[in-house]
């Protein structure tokens, strides 16, 4: 009777360990799909509004919002540091323009689009009275742009081939320079002719007196064109799903916040840039101003890059280039815009079609 006491005993010792570990297996489990995992993710993004997006995720917490627990660091920094950091592991995602992306995909970089940001006004504006046309520029008349190789760069190119007949013709006038810096320049009149800008800078500088528009990014790329991309490492995406997956939700969340609610985005974004809500607010609507996290021009980027000689290679397939969350986005746009994609407009019934 005692052996068999003791026999049960044990059992019932065994049972409730057993017990006690299961439950507290499952409520791991329970908090690992629900988010709470305490993962780390690394972005960087650049300056200027046509990263409002990014900064509404950042400031609303919206990763935080569907990845309970997690850890976000945010970087601002210029796009050459991006690239290098996303190579050298440091960064998870990172936002850059177009031609940058290209270049480091070009280059073996083990990254893919994950989101765009949309369209913006960008252009070349200067305070010289002399400067009408590219043809007016002289060697010794400086263009500021972000840095070689960025999309203001392969714009500026673009527009040199049409009117120059040479897409390099430019590139000894180039001079890097971070917006603020050259926008500041630009106001004073002083250090560069000129400056090839973006949003809010080129606002402000069209503001000023004296300033003009000597081109635009549309007419330089022939068209609409998605002016910023962020691109996600294949470590992040492929060993992070549940982190990836909140961060995709966060961006489409912000940017259908920003274009049903630019009013209330402008009074969040303000502070970061010192300015009344109210002139973020009319910034965020300027005309050509257009958030979407649907990439859109990416092979028009690649094509002309590769004929100029800036990338040797264009993929065959946007799957080459784009995460699965994208080329479904890209794929569902035969025949018309996707409900999800008329969502992230500001007024759907006009823009039917790009």
């Amino acid at each position: 009777m005692k052996k068999i006491t003791g026999f049960l005993l044990a059992l019932l010792l065994i049972l409730s360990v057993l017990f006690v570990a299961g439950c507290t297996t499952s409520k791991r489990s329970q908090n690992q799909a629900a988010g709470y995992s305490g993962e780390k993710i690394r972005i960087a993004i650049q300056y200027g509004l046509g990263y409002a997006p990014v900064q509404i995720v950042k400031e609303k917490k919206l990763i935080e919002k569907y990845l309970p627990g997690a850890q976000v660091e945010w970087k601002q920094m210029g796009g050459e540091m991006i690239r290098e950091a996303m190579v050298s592991g440091d960064l998870d995602i990172g936002f850059t323009g177009q031609a940058p992306f290209w270049i480091a995909w070009d280059k073996g970089a083990d990254w893919k689009i994950c989101t765009a940001l949309g369209s913006s006004p960008l252009g070349l504006v200067t305070y010289r009275e002399d400067l009408k046309s590219l043809k007016d520029f002289k060697i010794g008349d400086k263009i500021a742009t972000p840095y070689s190789g960025s999309i203001q760069h392969m714009l500026l190119a673009m527009a040199a081939e049409k009117e120059l007949g040479n897409p390099k013709a430019m590139d000894k006038n180039l001079v890097s320079m971070q917006h603020p810096d050259a926008a500041t320049a630009v106001v004073s009149k002083r250090a560069i002719a000129a400056h090839f800008s973006a949003p809010p800078y080129l606002y402000e500088e069209l503001d000023t007196p004296g300033v003009e528009l000597v081109l635009n990014g549309e007419d330089a790329f022939g068209g609409e064109f998605g002016f910023l991309v962020g691109s996600a490492t294949r470590d992040f995406h492929d060993n992070h799903p549940t982190a990836y997956a909140a961060f995709v939700m966060a961006m489409d969340e912000a940017i259908t916040f920003i274009n049903n609610n630019p009013e209330e985005a402008a009074k969040i974004l303000a502070p970061s840039y010192k300015m009344p809500a109210e002139k973020v607010e009319k910034y965020l609507t300027w005309p050509g101003t257009n958030y979407t996290s649907t990439p859109y021009g990416l092979l028009g980027f690649a094509e002309f890059m590769k004929k100029a000689g800036y990338i040797s290679k264009v993929p065959k397939s946007l799957d080459e280039v784009c995460w699965e969350n994208v080329t479904a986005a890209i794929g569902k746009k035969s025949g018309g815009l996707s409900p999800v994609e008329k969502a992230q407009y500001r007024d759907s019934n006009k823009n039917n079609k790009r």
